[in-house]
């Protein structure tokens, strides 16, 4: 495992239509995951470490802020960055995220949440986002990073789908749709779709806290703003991005879904969730689930092999203590 080298951090023009950060070195091995508490034990860093990942995704839920009160989110954002198994795992591999609502700020919350600006803040310090990233220009925490060059190039997207998200409808506590309402705001969709159109990237990685394919279960996901979802695939039809693979957290479970998309083909959603504490009771139905319904403490692998002509990729999700549970699951085979 290595810290990617400076000129790997190339800045690249402030414009909107450029990716934010580029790194030389291609990636082989990129590791996930979402919901940590930072007051509870953090020995899963360790074995995360073990897998020699080039990159961390945070997937949100970072840390668990939910305060109005920014001196109490940055003291906590500092209680997980300078941990003892933490600090040592960010000095050897390069650590992108985004977030979710505990670190955002609230549960459950979006647009109306009264302190977005100054969390944003202190969650790109959390991430080391260099001042100079074109990240810092825009409102939200919206970020685009490509790794490697050529044929080898993956481009990560992390989706920002708290600060610009509508009403979150609930009855009876089971979340319901919003038909009107946004989750990425226009700017950001904007933004995304020169992100996308005529990208030479080999791979997609499209990050957000919430998970984008399930529809049934009755949290929070992309399906309570239909037709926000249904953008996205349009979108995806419309720019033909390459191999577009979305990345989730959230849930305290872990999984893989599959979604065939006319026009465009098969993306997939691996959500791995639940670093410090999971949802063990959980026994709900994804119909697009391949593979296990992950209900205990996890964090999730993706291994790249770009020997030959076309790149393979497969997911792992192995528990807090290193054993393997699900994978490896070839989706790009």
């Amino acid at each position: 495992m290595k810290k990617l080298t400076a000129l790997a951090l190339c800045l690249i023009s402030l414009s909107v239509t450029a990716q934010d950060i580029v790194f030389k070195e291609a990636l082989q091995t990129i590791a996930i995951g979402s919901c940590n508490r930072q007051e509870l034990p953090q020995h899963i860093w360790n074995n995360i470490a073990k897998h020699n990942p080039d990159l961390w995704i945070w997937l949100g839920d970072n840390i668990y802020g939910d305060t109005n009160d920014m001196a109490v989110m940055k003291a906590k954002y500092a209680q997980q960055k300078n941990g003892k198994e933490y600090s040592a795992f960010r000095k050897k591999a390069e650590v992108i995220g985004i977030w979710d609502d505990h670190d955002f700020g609230k549960n459950d919350a979006g647009s109306e949440y009264a302190f977005k600006d100054e969390s944003r803040d202190l969650m790109f310090d959390f991430l080391d986002v260099p001042k100079s990233s074109a990240a810092w220009e825009r409102k939200g925490g919206y970020q685009s990073y490509t790794f490697g060059e050529s044929s080898q190039k993956i481009k990560v997207i992390l989706l920002d789908a708290r600060y610009f998200r509508g009403a979150l409808l609930r009855e009876n506590g089971v979340s319901q749709k919003n038909w009107e309402g946004q989750v990425l705001g226009e700017a950001q969709w904007e933004w995304l779709e020169k992100e996308l159109t005529n990208s030479d990237a080999a791979i997609h990685l499209i990050s957000s806290g919430i998970q984008f394919i399930a529809t049934e279960h009755r949290f929070e996901k992309w399906d309570n703003f239909p037709k926000e979802r249904q953008r996205m695939l349009d979108l995806l039809v419309k720019t033909q991005a390459k191999n577009a693979i979305f990345l989730s957290g959230d849930r305290h479970i872990s999984e893989v879904a599959a979604l065939h998309v006319p026009g465009y083909g098969m993306t997939y959603d691996f959500t791995s969730s639940g670093m410090t504490h999971s949802y063990t009771a959980s026994t709900e139905y994804n119909s697009y689930r391949i593979g296990k319904l992950v209900t205990e403490k996890s964090f999730g692998l993706i291994n790249i092999d770009w020997s030959g002509n076309e790149p393979k990729v497969s997911f792992t999700i192995r528990r807090d203590d290193n054993e393997l549970i699900d994978g490896p699951i070839a989706i790009l085979k």
